[in-house]
């Protein structure tokens, strides 16, 4: 099996989602005469990495949920092309923590959280989220923001372990994250980096803005590995 590091997620509300967390450290310097189109082909390249992957894994997460916020804390979760997508959510509603699993595919959505005997399915739309599964799509999915990144300029080098990665930054519409997370501003711009190692593979990505209507900017990290293992996800 191979497996390589990536970007890339995303979302939920009540109960839905994927995700966990980032990664590393570590300053050297960078290009500064990198121009802005050889990062956007690097950017493409690595959106094509995750197209063509069996099986991804995605893991997100903050640090902070605004007070009196509903929102995704944390998810993590693997799927496919299909798209489906199977994992498990934590997220902040009431004041309070709520774990649940959760199943797509087929383009319907199911969740189980620890006090239901079962999965239920649940409309994402309602809940002003998207199907998850579709987030792991080629066109319109998460991997849609490599090449839909504004004001490209390489940020310097950090470590992973033995890997020196490339950080390239820019901006993203709100318009844009929206598509991905319903409850972004669509009006206001993000900010957003990524690591690269040097066959263009996405380690990592952070993304920072007004994700919530109320208590200021919250930031995601996003880190995705691919393998050519192939993942079934059934209905529940």
């Amino acid at each position: 099996m191979r497996t390589r590091p990536l970007l890339p997620a995303l979302l939920i509300t009540g109960l839905l989602l994927a995700g966990c967390t980032g990664s590393s450290d570590s300053s050297d310097g960078g290009d500064p005469d990198q121009g802005a189109d050889d990062l956007s082909g690097r950017l493409a390249e690595a959106k094509t990495t995750l197209d063509d992957a069996e099986t991804i894994s995605i893991s997100l997460a903050t640090k902070r949920i605004p007070d009196g916020v509903t929102g995704l804390l944390s998810a993590e979760g693997k799927g496919n092309h299909s798209p489906a997508f199977t994992g498990k959510v934590t997220v902040v509603t009431g004041g309070a923590s709520l774990v649940a699993d959760v199943i797509a595919t087929g383009g319907s959505v199911y969740a189980k959280t620890g006090f239901l005997p079962g999965f239920t399915r649940i409309d994402p739309a309602s809940l002003e989220a998207p199907d998850p599964a579709a987030l792991l799509a080629p066109e319109g999915g998460i991997s849609e923001i490599l090449v839909r990144t504004e004001d490209l300029a390489e940020d310097g080098q950090s470590r992973d372990g033995k890997d020196v990665l490339t950080t390239i930054k820019g901006t993203l519409p709100g318009s844009v994250v929206k598509t991905i997370i319903p409850s972004a501003a669509a009006d206001q711009t993000f900010t957003v980096s990524y690591r690269l190692d040097d066959d263009n593979v996405l380690r990592d990505a952070t993304l920072g803005g007004q994700f919530y209507p109320s208590g200021g900017d919250v930031t995601y990290t996003v880190n995705l590995e691919t393998s050519d293992t192939p993942v079934t996800v059934d209905v529940p």
